[in-house]
């Protein structure tokens, strides 16, 4: 069972065209938030995982990238 804290869950298309989008190779990914970015960027890659961290700090937070073993795209966000 799984319950999310406070906050919305959304699920929003984006345009595989845009520039910054966070879609892998399958035209899709997730976006997590997260309470701690950078614990959980070390927790990931303690277990061998790469992690790229975005170095700008956007006015919604921060943000992290990631894909899974089959190669979607998986973001993470840390709210400003």
């Amino acid at each position: 069972m799984w319950t999310q804290q406070a906050g919305a869950t959304v699920l929003a298309p984006f345009d595989a065209t845009e520039g910054q989008s966070p879609v892998g190779a399958a035209g899709w990914g997730l976006n997590f938030r997260v309470a701690d970015l950078d614990a959980m960027v070390q927790q990931l890659r303690t277990a061998g995982i790469e992690v790229e961290v975005d170095g700008e700090v956007y006015p919604n937070g921060r943000f992290a990238q990631l894909t899974d073993p089959e190669g979607n795209a998986i973001q993470l966000w840390q709210p400003a």
